[in-house]
């Protein structure tokens, strides 16, 4: 069945505005509950706060008044749809239980979407970009066992593997090589667009996410192995926003939003298994298709274009997180040795590649090879996902 929000009835912006008894939800259940609700959790995270800090810089630039107010009035919903999704998270997991959760989202979030781009140079970024994300999980699952004593498959639950990708050493490029080709905004696949947004979206909050709670740790190896991995999301920022058409309007982009928040939410619901969850989907969804509403008047008044002329005439299909690792498998097999030079992908290490290991590495083992050291010495082994050996689809669970 299609969906088109522009022809959906959302809820009025001022039946909108929660109280506290209403915002104050109740968290999941970190050791009962799918962990793929975990993940749209995380995601739908980012995705609210790509809305609200876009907002913000639209406002900063735009000189109406009147704009300034209709943003302020859309955004301060957006915050408080924001705090509701990211206090589904529960206060007693750790840092490093939620850090392997976001890593378990930027596998399997871009994994999927990897699969389904259709432009084939969008593809590729979105097939370099999860071989990282998948050594990060790795490492992270490393640390987890020595500090906590606990094993990240109890996070992930055997959907996504732990096992090493394209090492974390060999992440850190020159920062002019992580600059993409942007799509042509008159050319692209609506599709395109939505997928660029959601990856920059979820990529940028795990940016901030270690960007703040990296010194919380009192060991000098998780302070440092968040320190490296951080830098790390920052090239990853730089990788996608790059894919996004600079020459869209203002006026373009908010629609985007609006629009990919719509499609996001739509799929989260259709798709979540928890009801009290799905509630929160379903709801904010029909919040969304105001905001979409608003931003298509905007769009009209301002840029003097019909939205219909940016957007999709109708949702694509869901957006899901499952398993991807026969996919995560073939990449390994024939894209583990890629690197970046200038807009595009070689399979040699040139020399501006070298010059920057050389400088960031400074001669010494980086904190994502000390981590295994460390954990080889306390353990007389590394940790790995107890499924790797197995067919690629051994371990994944049956889902409806």
């Amino acid at each position: 069945m299609t969906f088109n929000p522009l022809q959906q009835q959302g809820i009025p912006l001022d039946r909108q505005l929660r109280n506290w008894r209403e915002l104050d939800v109740e968290p999941i259940d970190p050791d009962h509950c799918d962990p793929y609700t975990r993940c749209r959790i995380i995601a739908m995270n980012g995705i609210e706060v790509e809305a609200i800090l876009f907002s913000h810089q639209f406002a900063r630039h735009c000189p109406d008044p009147e704009v300034k107010r209709q943003l302020a009035e859309v955004r301060y919903i957006e915050q408080q749809q924001q705090k509701v999704v990211n206090w589904l998270l529960p206060g007693l997991a750790s840092v490093l239980e939620t850090t392997i959760a976001y890593e378990q989202v930027a596998v399997d979030l871009t994994g999927w979407v990897a699969r389904a781009e259709p432009d084939p140079y969008l593809k590729q970024a979105y097939q370099f970009g999860v071989l990282e994300d998948f050594d990060h999980l790795y490492r992270y699952a490393n640390l987890y066992e020595m500090i906590e004593h606990r094993k990240a498959d109890a996070i992930v639950e055997g959907l996504t593997e732990v096992m090493p990708g394209r090492p974390t050493k060999l992440h850190h490029r020159h920062p002019v090589d992580n600059v993409r080709e942007p799509y042509d905004r008159a050319t692209v696949d609506p599709l395109s667009r939505l997928h660029a947004l959601t990856i920059m979206s979820a990529e940028q909050q795990t940016m901030n996410f270690y960007m703040n709670v990296g010194p919380q740790y009192m060991e000098p190896i998780a302070r440092q192995l968040y320190q490296e991995i951080g830098l790390i999301e920052e090239e990853h920022v730089t990788h996608y926003e790059s894919l996004v058409d600079p020459g869209e309007s203002w006026w373009e982009q908010l629609v985007h939003h609006e629009y990919n928040e719509c499609y996001l939410y739509h799929s989260f619901m259709e798709t979540e298994p928890d009801p009290k969850v799905k509630a929160i989907w379903e709801l904010h969804l029909n919040m969304e298709l105001e905001h979409l509403r608003i931003a298509c008047d905007l769009m009209r008044r301002h840029d003097g274009r019909e939205p219909q002329e940016v957007l999709a005439p109708e949702l694509p299909n869901v957006l899901t997180f499952e398993p991807n690792k026969a996919y995560l498998r073939e990449l390994l097999d024939t894209q583990m040795d890629l690197t970046t030079l200038g807009t595009g992908y070689v399979r040699e290490a040139h020399e501006r590649f070298q010059r920057m290991q050389e400088q960031i590495h400074g001669g010494e083992e980086p904190p994502s090879e000390r981590v295994m050291v460390q954990h080889r010495e306390m353990f007389g082994r590394e940790y790995r996902s107890q499924t790797e050996g197995e067919h690629p689809d051994a371990a994944s669970r049956e889902r409806s």
